[in-house]
């Protein structure tokens, strides 16, 4: 059997490809994709051939933000059974290092993760019509939550994972003033989840006025554009998602005394400049965050729970054949947040 799958052959080069579908072991499923959704991680590959420290060195099908339907279940039983409306775990994990013995998984020694080039053999993604996977990593999907929005799952996962290291650190989300930078997908997903865990206000800043738009829709009670002569108040917990040096200086100027500052968006490998001695000076908490492995359930939960706050985060919807105009759309920041590939025929929209 094969399936039509979208392959990023070199930089600037998409191509829909006819793949094989493997035969799937007894604790492996079938899954009858409905929705990927373009990570920035899937437009690095299509612009330039890598992604920080990986080099795309093969032909590799994109996509690690997949949702869909059980084809075929399992046949140990394991897993979600034939109908079930599932998001994929994009992430296969050793089990054995000392990450994962301490329930790290996301900082796996081995980890494998769904359309990444970052070893050879590269790992295929998922944005592919049929995907065989372990049934353990399909994650049911609440009954009340459409498709669409429940193909935020993955990046709401990583926003939920960045807010609960804030909480790691002793330093509490609700009744605090918390401030957003970058207000590209993953930074509108933690105003809406900053929000929902009882933040006192929520700022968000962006260089456009699209995503600032959005970030008022989904809850952000202040926003403020990026590089304008509006001060930014004052935060409590500052998350940065726009990967840059100039919203990292905002982040860190912008905490207050005891503050805690956690970066979930991409800095560039080659390091950056910043004023590091406030963390000194105000005795700020600084924490990366990467990824996210257990979060996922509670992810759709909250989703489904406050459905409303997440929906507009997808702003058009392209069919498979249309993917390059899909990738041309979730590349203009100005006017796009999550953009999804549409696997089960699905119009433009």
């Amino acid at each position: 059997m094969e399936t039509r799958a979208l392959v990023v052959t070199g930089p600037g080069h998409l191509t829909i490809q006819p793949r094989p579908v493997a035969t799937p072991r007894p604790h492996e499923a079938v899954v009858s994709v409905a929705y990927g959704g373009i990570c920035g991680s899937d437009l690095h590959y299509w612009k330039s051939g890598r992604v920080g420290e990986a080099v795309l060195r093969a032909p590799m099908v994109l996509g690690h933000e997949v949702v869909g339907v059980v084809a075929e279940p399992a046949a140990d039983g394991s897993g979600p059974p034939a109908g079930g409306r599932v998001a994929v775990h994009p992430a296969r994990v050793c089990g054995r290092c000392d990450h994962c013995l301490r329930q790290e998984q996301n900082l796996c020694e081995d980890m494998r993760y769904l359309g990444s080039a970052a070893r050879m053999p590269h790992t295929d993604g998922g944005f592919a019509e049929r995907l065989v996977m372990p049934a353990g990593r399909l994650v049911p999907i609440p009954d009340g939550l459409d498709l669409r929005t429940a193909a935020l799952a993955e990046p709401a996962s990583v926003a939920l994972h960045g807010l609960r290291r804030v909480e790691r650190t002793a330093r509490a989300i609700e009744g605090g003033d918390v401030l957003v930078v970058g207000a590209g997908p993953i930074g509108l997903l933690c105003v809406a989840l900053a929000r929902i865990a009882g933040a006192a206000t929520v700022t968000a800043t962006d260089l456009f006025d699209e995503p600032l738009r959005l970030a008022r829709r989904i809850g952000a009670t202040h926003v403020v554009r990026a590089g304008g002569d509006d001060p930014i108040p004052a935060a409590d917990v500052a998350i940065e998602s726009s990967g840059s040096s100039a919203g990292l200086t905002t982040a860190l100027t912008a905490l207050r005394r005891g503050g805690t500052l956690v970066s979930v968006g991409h800095l560039p490998p080659g390091g950056v400049t910043a004023p590091l001695h406030l963390a000194v000076t105000r005795e700020l908490t600084l924490a990366g965050s990467s990824r996210f492995h257990h979060e996922m359930p509670d992810a759709l939960s909250i989703m489904n729970a406050a459905a409303e706050r997440f929906a507009p985060v997808v702003t058009a919807v392209f069919g498979l054949d249309a993917a390059p105009a899909a990738f041309e759309e979730a590349a203009d920041a100005r006017r796009s947040s999550k953009v999804l590939v549409s696997f089960a025929g699905e119009a433009p929209a």
